[in-house]
């Protein structure tokens, strides 16, 4: 096949693809059918408010868009770009609990976030930390992007026009936001927040609007000083709703996606952006991420998981395959999940060479990739790797592991196998954390003493050299013979008595993988157990 043919083949099956990327991706071909004016490259918009440290909820609106932008260069080959918009302008509402200096932070509430100093004591203020984290994450995992400030936007003049223009249609704009809110809330509502010249904090004042064209306004200080002010130039910013609709006008964003508790704050977005000049952007309404007790993932909470957390026990491609699955329908986000994700994410890496372009793009793997899978594939699943680390016992080390894996595997080195060796490192890792501290091996009931002993004795007779399948027959057929109610009975019963866990892996594979002497050994211990 042709370069030309491969690109035609597959711009084809981007075109007629139902995966939820492209489903999102034609939005922009209704928008612009002919692409944007001049040749603009299509624009598309993350945004942040750096109040709290970045976690995987953050992330995951950066990943999904950007898997929205390849859809759409694959469909069209057209030119795109990717803004990450941090609102570090914001004033500080309150302390976030999982922050050190709390007492310091708490002396600077009502401030913008990149005019406090950083209680972590590394950048020149809480904003540039929490973006330079977010922006290490991002670097990390290559994405394409351009970070923008929205302090550096306010203080540089690039959103003066804009800001002159929410002057003139000040009315406009008040005639949008004031039925949304309490009457109380009407009384002293501005979509302009003036910055107070003798405390640096952003007010929520009434303000009069003197001069639109010179972007003069006046209101009423702290002090209780009158003060004739410019909001341009960093001396004042918006709501955070007029905000994004005016950052929607100002940069011509055309696509960015939100959770569905932002969709009033976005139907309202819109229409500011229209009031001044400019238009929606198109985008997908997201499910939230729960927290392990079915709590929305806050920010200032902390309960949610870090990124640093999902990495330390688990591929970033199995974090990206999570987040891939169903944006529409809430998920639960913690720990417990690794396992599960990192082997479906290998089990759709390993499908994806032989399968159709029309498969392919409906794989979340190729949009994990960016298209560009790569070839090595995982000969032993992870929730087997982490069986074998339970049975290995505390202080395991990766040499130890590639020790039995030679039970197993013809080449078993960590040269051989590089993927492999790093999902060792988080089976280990993952292990002696959460999995440890749970196991517990009980003592065979009834019946299952007798088909114990009866494996013992199948064991023995097969031999090390034993194949996978073979121990996996010799296994099944105790299960069927043994007097079991079910066969998933002597399942739970040797993963209980030999593993010290209530779910397992597929025997045969796992006493290949242990070697037979190891796992009569286990068989004999689990015997002697009272």
């Amino acid at each position: 096949m042709t370069e030309d043919s491969f690109d035609t083949d597959r711009r084809t099956a981007a075109l007629d693809s139902k995966a939820w990327p492209y489903e999102e991706a034609r939005k922009l071909l209704k928008r612009w059918p002919d692409g944007k004016p001049g040749d603009a490259p299509m624009l598309f918009e993350t945004g942040y408010g750096p109040s709290g440290l970045p976690h995987i909820g953050t992330f995951q609106e950066v990943l999904r868009t950007t898997m929205v932008r390849r859809a759409y260069e694959e469909m069209t080959g057209r030119p795109t770009r990717l803004v990450a918009f941090s609102d570090d302008m914001d004033g500080l509402r309150k302390v976030p609990d999982n922050v050190p200096n709390k007492e310091m932070l708490s002396q600077h509430l009502g401030k913008p976030l990149s005019r406090i100093p950083d209680p972590f004591g590394k950048f020149e203020s809480f904003a540039a930390h929490n973006n330079a984290m977010l922006r290490d994450f991002l670097d990390r995992f290559g994405f394409d992007y351009e970070f923008v400030s929205s302090t550096d936007y306010y203080t540089s003049g690039r959103f003066d026009d804009q800001l002159r223009n929410v002057l003139r249609n000040y009315d406009a704009i008040m005639a949008v936001m004031l039925p949304t809110l309490r009457a109380e809330r009407q009384a002293t509502y501005s979509p302009v927040l003036p910055v107070s010249p003798t405390t640096g904090a952003v007010l929520q004042v009434p303000v009069t609007v003197v001069d639109a064209d010179a972007g003069l306004i006046r209101f009423t200080d702290t002090d209780g000083a009158t003060v004739e002010q410019s909001i341009l130039r960093g001396q004042a910013k918006l709501q955070w709703k007029p905000d994004w609709g005016m950052r929607w006008a100002a940069l011509g964003v055309d696509y960015e996606m939100y959770g569905k508790d932002l969709i009033d704050s976005g139907v309202l977005g819109g229409k500011i952006a229209q009031v001044l000049g400019g238009r929606k952007p198109e985008g997908l309404i997201y499910e939230l991420f729960l927290d392990a007790k079915g709590e929305k993932i806050s920010k200032s909470k902390g309960n949610g998981l870090s990124i640093d957390e999902w990495l330390t026990y688990g591929p970033d491609e199995s974090l990206s395959f999570y987040i891939y699955r169903e944006p529409k329908k809430a998920k639960s986000l913690h720990l417990g999940l690794i396992p599960r994700a990192v082997d479906d994410y290998w089990q759709f890496r390993a499908n994806y060479p032989a399968q159709s372009w029309k498969e392919r793009l409906g794989n979340p793997v190729h949009h994990i990739h960016g298209g560009d899978v790569p070839a090595e594939t995982l000969p032993v699943t992870f929730g087997l790797l982490l069986n074998l680390v339970g049975v290995m016992g505390e202080g395991a080390a990766p040499e130890q592991v590639w020790g039995y894996l030679g039970n197993y595997l013809p080449d078993a080195s960590a040269q051989a196998h590089p993927e492999l060796d790093r999902m060792i490192g988080y089976a280990l890792a993952y292990h002696r954390d959460f999995i440890a501290p749970t196991l517990k091996r009980r003592a065979p009931a009834g019946i299952e003493a007798a088909a114990l002993e009866r494996l013992d004795a199948d064991l023995a007779a097969l031999g090390e050299d034993a194949s996978a399948e073979d121990i996996q027959n010799a296994v099944y057929e105790i299960g069927k013979s043994g007097g079991f109610a079910e066969l998933r009975d002597w399942f739970k019963a040797l993963y209980e008595t030999l593993l010290g866990s209530s779910q397992g892996p597929r025997m045969g594979s796992f006493i290949k993988l242990y070697g037979v002497a190891n796992t009569r050994r286990l068989i004999g211990e689990a015997l002697a157990l009272d």
